[in-house]
């Protein structure tokens, strides 16, 4: 059963200025150690950080619904990539918290971008898995 869904556009430009404006303190405030490196070895690393700033905030949308989740941190929910690059959204701490209260067994994520934009969905399943 699904029991949240969350989507987010972001545009790439603004990341890019943000990074370029607060550089360190906006990187360690959004991102883990581990987002940044994966961003920065690509060759247009702002287009993975905007997706992922996308995939934060979809998720975000998708664990809300408590007081709790008001208090979902950026580096709570972290995306990495699993099996040759498929991203996965790894939630920490309160996110954790609230996929525990909801019961969810599997989240979804999709990732995609055109030059100006990335876009990201979550899905949130409970129940038991077949």
């Amino acid at each position: 059963m699904i029991v949240g869904v969350g989507l987010d556009l972001v545009d790439i430009a603004r990341v890019k200025r943000l990074i370029a404006s607060k550089e360190a303190r906006a990187l360690e405030r959004l991102f883990t150690a581990g987002e940044v490196r994966y961003a920065m070895s690509k060759m247009e690393p702002y287009v993975h950080l905007a997706a992922r700033i996308a995939a934060k905030e979809a998720g975000y949308k998708a664990l809300s619904g408590s007081p709790g989740a008001r208090g979902i941190g950026w580096r709570e929910m972290e995306v990495v990539s699993v099996d040759g690059g498929l991203p996965e959204l790894v939630l920490h701490g309160t996110a954790e918290a609230r996929c525990a209260e909801l019961k969810v067994n599997r989240v979804w994520l999709t990732l995609s971008h055109s030059k100006m934009t990335a876009g990201a969905v979550v899905v949130l399943e409970a129940g038991t898995r077949e």
